[in-house]
């Protein structure tokens, strides 16, 4: 298993470079930016549908009427999302040119919508076509958005603009200076549909869906699901943000088929697609990745070991709401050759059984879009409307992954109690941890004792960045409450990687969570232009801080010193 481990480590650098590549975090902070949206259209599902499970049917023009703004809002998804992930990806380039020629985002997001427009609508009396404005549009989004931002990449770094006198005000040399690169976006992708159409019958965006259809159809089935989810943890035991790299391959697929599944159960046919957004954060993440939701409560409950306990107790309620690095790196489960199999193989187990319960039982699958942060039952239980199998199914892979896990914390717990009896600890694992989370640093913070003697005097305002925006709240308010207690003019907020810039210059310090530790050089781009420091936590020593507010205040005061 060790030999295991050392080969996944050795492609280490290869897939942190991949999950900084800026086109798949385009995509991903372009769904992110789009989040309330997909949250605001499903309020409106659960209300339209979640009484149907207790024999309640709202009447037909009720049921169109709440399902409105869902069509005004998921409707025209692909539509909004083309403009937010131009954005993202224009950002992104910006950190590569010279401060004084930057690309204009705003320029940018409008042409990917007009462009999105071009391709996906087709003009019926009285208005325009949808039907690929909403999920069925996204793969096109995200070519008009990397199409539009290539062609303004190459317009305002080769100084192919229209260039006005010093004279005139910038806002409006800016409005000129857009004028080409608007239009030969548009123009290109004009072209590209007059082509796509003239030879192939149809339109570009429904071009695209047909020739990824069969590509999303395998990617449903047992092997897909195995692939993909496995995918998922086996790059988090390593050290590796999975979500990163996995999620923006799969992530139109998983909201178009909560889209079609809602169709489908609005037509009175069976709701069968597999692949969504609530089977990934509720079903193959239940607790956060490895289907950890139980492994907490086992530490507390069955371990004897003290270490093992405390870190039980200390990991089980973010745990429950998706947070589980206390665990994943308190334990520590990453790294360790005991957890590797469960950690695997706890969540394909769980998409393998949901799938049963859709092809085999009958039940419907999700079609409503929930936060992650959800718990995880809940989240199956009102992701598919409440039916009686959403009950039994939560219920049983709570079971099953216990049973999964058992033996494991069970020998894991042995372990430890073994080292305790001896009065040792678990060097190597914690030495193979830090070789890879870099923890050194916050070591020597949290051995240093005694009250904290920090020489922070003016306000001082620090964000923490992670994923999601989940974890780094974890750290954010172990830092409040500390500076609090300790009268330290310091102030954090949380926040999630890729929705932080138009609030970045706010602050003095950012902090980056293990999950996006590896986008340091980028974000490290951005903070030396506004003269912002920059810190990156690795592993334990993150968890380690957020349980010490003395030590993370310490942390931060080091970062000022350096």
């Amino acid at each position: 298993m060790k030999k295991l481990i050392e080969f996944i480590e050795k492609g280490k650098p290869f897939f942190e470079k991949l999950s900084r590549n800026i086109y798949l975090r385009a995509i991903r902070d372009g769904f992110i930016a789009g989040m309330p949206v997909i949250l605001f259209s499903s309020i409106f599902i659960l209300i339209a549908y979640v009484p149907n499970a207790f024999g309640f049917f709202w009447p037909k023009n009720i049921e169109a009427l709440l399902m409105k703004p869902y069509g005004y809002s998921m409707g025209i998804l692909a539509f909004l999302v083309a403009g937010t992930t131009a954005k993202s990806l224009t950002d992104s380039v910006n950190r590569s040119m010279p401060a004084t020629n930057q690309i204009n985002y705003l320029s940018t997001l409008l042409a990917s919508m007009v462009g999105l427009l071009l391709l996906a609508a087709d003009p019926i009396e009285g208005g325009i076509s949808t039907g690929f404005l909403g999920t069925k549009g996204l793969l096109t989004a995200f070519l008009a958005a990397f199409i539009i931002v290539t062609i303004y990449k190459f317009c305002v770094k080769n100084e192919v603009t229209i260039k006005m006198p010093s004279e005139v005000p910038p806002n409006i040399s800016q409005v000129f200076k857009d004028v080409i690169p608007f239009t030969l976006s548009i123009v290109l992708l004009y072209v590209l549909e007059i082509f796509v159409r003239h030879f192939i019958g149809t339109g570009v965006a429904e071009a695209v869906g047909k020739l990824f259809g069969p590509l999303f159809s395998a990617a449903d089935g047992y092997v897909g699901i195995t692939l993909i989810f496995g995918a998922y943890a086996f790059f988090w035991f390593v050290g590796i943000h999975g979500p990163s790299i996995v999620e923006p391959a799969i992530a139109v697929v998983t909201y178009a088929n909560i889209d079609a599944n809602l169709n489908l159960m609005r037509a009175g046919h069976h709701a069968d697609k597999i692949l969504t957004s609530g089977t990934q954060m509720f079903i193959v993440t239940m607790g956060g990745t490895g289907a950890t939701l139980i492994v907490p409560f086992m530490f507390m409950w069955l371990c004897k070991s003290k270490r093992n306990k405390a870190i039980g107790r200390a990991s089980a309620v973010p745990t429950f709401f998706g947070v589980n690095e206390p665990i994943l790196f308190g334990a520590p489960i990453v790294l360790n050759p005991v957890f590797f199999i469960p950690f695997i193989f706890a969540p394909i187990v769980n998409v393998w059984i949901f799938k049963i319960f859709i092809d085999v039982l009958g039940m419907n699958s999700f079609t409503a879009n929930l936060p992650w942060t959800t718990p995880g039952p809940l989240g199956i239980i009102l992701g598919t409307n409440l039916q009686i199998l959403s009950f039994v199914l939560a219920a049983l892979l709570i079971v099953v992954d216990f049973i999964i896990y058992y033996p494991f914390v069970k020998v894991y717990d042995k372990q430890i109690l073994e080292e305790e009896r001896l009065g040792k600890t678990n060097d190597e694992l914690k030495e193979k941890v830090a070789a890879n989370f870099n923890t050194k640093k916050a070591d020597n913070i949290l051995e240093k004792a005694g009250v904290v003697q920090n020489n922070i005097t003016k306000e001082t305002n620090v964000l923490v960045l992670c994923a999601g925006g989940g974890t780094s709240g974890l750290l954010a308010n172990a830092l409040n409450k500390a500076a609090k207690e300790h009268n330290v003019p310091v102030k954090a907020a949380a926040g999630g990687y890729g929705a932080h810039r138009e609030i970045l210059p706010e602050f003095d310090l950012v902090i980056l969570a293990p999950q996006v530790a590896s986008n340091f050089e980028d974000m490290k781009a951005e903070t030396d232009k506004l003269g912002i420091k920059l810190a990156k936590t690795e592993g334990a020593q993150y968890i380690s801080l957020t349980r010490d507010g003395k030590g993370a205040l310490d942390f931060v005061q080091a970062q000022f010193e350096d």
